[in-house]
């Protein structure tokens, strides 16, 4: 392990995160077990991720981002109506309950349930952070390059 490499994509990276909105954490990995992410594969937001980026093995950052920087604007085009007959009739629908969705390629996208009606759903696919600001700790673990 190289500690003094700074992070780059496809190196692995375990640190201590927190996220907060309007002063509410949201996640916090500090008082427990750090987390283990792979730069580049898709397993952290690309923002987030790229404030990741030339980080070094004990580097501890604080960021405030302003909305929309963090996990993107919210677009009111990925709001959805979709008819209450795609969904399973066991399925217990309410409002502000997440809903996740198999997509063809095997991954899972997730929707936020906004109404319900007997003939359709509005399903907001915006990421719950989408347009809010963020604050956004880390303070890097280990580093393993590539």
């Amino acid at each position: 392990m190289m500690d003094s490499a700074p992070l780059r994509l496809g190196d692995q990276a375990t640190f201590h995160y927190r996220l907060a909105c309007h002063g509410e954490t949201l996640a916090d990995t500090f008082p427990g077990a750090p987390e283990t992410f792979t730069l580049g594969h898709g397993e952290i937001d690309p923002r987030l991720e790229t404030l990741l980026l030339g980080l070094r093995v004990g580097d501890h950052m604080n960021y405030d981002l302003g909305p929309g920087e963090a996990f993107g604007a919210h677009d009111p085009a990925m709001i959805h109506t979709l008819p209450r007959g795609d969904f399973p009739p066991e399925m217990e629908l309410t409002a502000n309950s997440d809903v996740d969705f198999s997509l063809p390629n095997g991954q899972t996208l997730t929707g936020t349930v906004l109404e319900i009606d007997s003939d359709n759903v509005r399903v907001d696919f915006n990421h719950p952070l989408a347009g809010l600001p963020v604050n956004f700790e880390v303070r890097i673990l280990a580093i393993e390059p590539r």
